[in-house]
Formats: structure tokens, C-alpha cells, sequence
């Protein structure tokens, strides 16, 4: 499939890809899920993770490292890295981490969204990457097209529009 500016690469829950200066990386419809992504602006390198879940634990089926941040992070790195990506210059950008269902809490319930959110800083911050712009949280879905190229980031949604990231 093709966008606008280049090849789009789909990145389902669960997920994650690597492309190179002439990919969009793309993913639809995060709500609790966080989109990390990480960019190396000189190598024109960039990797996308659609995480589901804030640990390995939580998980019931076979291993996927694509499924939560603290194993995400380090997959997207290593292939970044095969690339040409440099960790030194790597940045990142997170989305997603909504509270869908937050009238359903119970009060002081910490919701997935938010469980989400904090072990994906965590991720970064253990590999000393520079977190440089986020959109989480809220009670709305988003939808993220990321183009490698330049390192844009639009940011969808049905009730507020397109922002830029």
C-alpha cells in the first residue's frame, strides 16, 4: 500500500517495524495501547511499536516481544540498528494510552491506558532515550502515521481532529 509521501507499512497490535526514509509507518486505532517511536533524524531510520499490555506478565500467550515496552524498546533498537540507526541519536515520541472505559473505574483504579504509559517512559528512560514529544492519555482512540523521512508525526482522531506530534 502506498501514502501520499511514500510506502505505508501497517503496524498491528501487537507489532513492530523499522523503515527507512521512504516509509510511513502507520497504526490505527490505539486506545489503551501506546505507540512508541523512536527516530534517528541523521540516519533517516525509524521503528514503531503498537504495545498492548505495561508487562510481560500480564500476557497469557506465547512470548512476543512486540507486546509490551520493556521488550519492545530494545527489538525496535537492535533492528533500528541493523539499519544504521545510532543509539546515541535515537529520540522518541509517544501516543495512545487512553482511558476508553474510565466511567466503568472503580475511583483510584489505575487503568491500563495509564499502566501503559508509565512502563513505556520507563522503557525509554532505561535505555537513555530522549523523550521529545507525547500525546497520551485522554478517553479517545488515535490513529498515528509517522513518516520517516523528516521524522512528522500527525496524530488522528474521529473527535479531535489531526494534530501534529
Amino acid at each position: 500500500m502506498s501514502g501520499r509521501n511514500g510506502r505505508e507499512l501497517i503496524v498491528r497490535v501487537a507489532d513492530l517495524k523499522v523503515g527507512g526514509p521512504e516509509d510511513v509507518l502507520v497504526t490505527i486505532g490505539l486506545g489503551s495501547c501506546i505507540a512508541i517511536l523512536l527516530h534517528d533524524a541523521t540516519a533517516q531510520v525509524g521503528g514503531l511499536a503498537h504495545v498492548l499490555l505495561p508487562s510481560p506478565a500480564l500476557s497469557r500467550r506465547e512470548h512476543n516481544p512486540a507486546k509490551c515496552p520493556q521488550t519492545a524498546v530494545p527489538l525496535l533498537l537492535e533492528q533500528m540498528a541493523r539499519v544504521g540507526a545510532s543509539p546515541r541519536r535515537i529520540t522518541a515520541r509517544l501516543a495512545g494510552g487512553a482511558s476508553m472505559f474510565a466511567a466503568l473505574l472503580a475511583p483510584g483504579t489505575v487503568n491500563m491506558g495509564e499502566r501503559n504509559v508509565v512502563a513505556s517512559r520507563n522503557a525509554l528512560m532505561s535505555h537513555g532515550i530522549p523523550l521529545v514529544a507525547q500525546d497520551v492519555g485522554a478517553d479517545y482512540g488515535r490513529t498515528v502515521r509517522f513518516r520517516v523521512a523528516n521524522g512528522r508525526v500527525d496524530i488522528e482522531s474521529v473527535s479531535h481532529g489531526t494534530r501534529l506530534l
